[in-house]
């Protein structure tokens, strides 16, 4: 049995979509789920789904919830109650192979990195994020946790990244670039001048410099850089998406003419616009830590929660955070050359 633990009181949704969606990853008999929140809410919601396999789930009563304004330091620990961080020391514990919540960013960042730890050799705990591209997808990585990042951090979201796309996203020997404003290499700012070299020594499938243009195109599997850029290029994406989609909608509805020709390519447009919902990527990891902690979208229903914790499920049955350790002792990135 794989058992994962599900923050039941995160998001906007919350419990009645992450109820669903534990209900309907438990199709998998391998699985075990531990929903945390309060008690009475959850059982509430589990008694709308008759078919549920209860003996498979289980609930933690943790009535306090962390809200996206606290300050997360702070909330961590006053809120020794509440779902985030009764689920983060579960990990601690060894009780759950990963957990999953909707809640706050920053709480959930700065528990992890003190209750569960980082792998030995890894700096700071990354944040990646599926991003659609015409060949699948493009792992982005930090694409929100670390804002100041140094060249040793990158070169270890390489490596990170490297054995999440091979074995997570099914990417044989992913080709990892460095986010920079020109392909050549000796191009960007200090930070990323310094970071080339290392992760050319990284141990992993480094094509030298990309730059954003081409990622759409899946110019590269594993795009590395610092959360600054990586949040702005993510929140321009979406936002782009967003557009997009709206844009094409209101030519298709323009006339009758293209309401027809609308009708007829219906079909592909939803399947298009599928891909790039959240709901099929499930959830952002954050990376580089002893167990694997999922942030899911706070707007997310069932689907995400499904697919989130199938993820969770592969990530442990791979032994994820075990390759990645194997990585690290054979090409350890030192930190020293940075004063970190």
């Amino acid at each position: 049995m794989i058992t994962i633990a599900v923050d039941a009181s995160g998001g906007d949704h919350a419990p009645a979509e992450v109820v669903k969606g534990a209900a309907a990853a438990l199709k998998d008999p391998k699985l075990k789920l531990i929903l945390l929140g309060a008690e009475p809410d959850i059982k509430a919601e589990l008694d709308k789904i008759p078919d549920c396999d209860r003996p498979r789930l289980e609930i933690v009563n943790a009535p306090e919830v962390i809200g996206n304004d606290e300050h997360p330091t702070a909330a961590i620990k006053a809120k020794k109650n509440s779902s985030i961080v009764v689920g983060l020391n579960m990990l601690k514990r060894n009780e759950a192979a990963a957990f999953i919540s909707a809640g706050s960013t920053g709480a959930l960042l700065t528990g992890a990195t003190v209750i569960v730890g980082r792998i030995r050799g890894i700096d700071r705990p990354i944040l990646g994020t599926e991003l659609p591209s015409a060949k699948g997808f493009t792992l982005l990585l930090d694409s929100g946790a670390n804002v100041d990042s140094k060249p040793a951090y990158l070169a270890q979201y390489a490596q990170v990244g490297a054995v999440y796309a091979e074995h997570i996203m099914n990417i044989p020997n992913p080709k990892v670039g460095l986010i920079n404003v020109g392909a050549e290499k000796g191009k960007g700012n200090e930070l990323t001048k310094e970071a080339y070299p290392l992760l050319e020594a990284a141990g992993v499938n480094f094509t030298g410099n990309v730059e954003a243009r081409d990622i759409p195109f899946g110019a590269v599997d594993v795009a590395v850089c610092d959360a600054f850029v990586g949040n702005v290029l993510l929140k321009y994406s979406e936002g782009m998406a967003d557009a997009m989609f709206g844009m094409i909608t209101a030519e298709l509805r323009s006339s009758v003419i293209s309401k027809i020709g609308g009708a007829l390519v219906k079909s592909k447009f939803r399947k298009l616009k599928k891909s790039f919902s959240y709901s099929e990527v499930g959830g952002a990891p954050f990376l580089g830590l002893k167990s694997l902690v999922v942030k899911a979208h706070g707007s997310s229903k069932a689907r995400a929660f499904e697919v989130a914790i199938g993820k969770c499920a592969l990530f442990a049955e791979r032994d994820i955070t075990g390759k990645i350790e194997a990585l690290l002792a054979e090409h350890a990135v030192e930190t020293r050359h940075d004063n970190a």
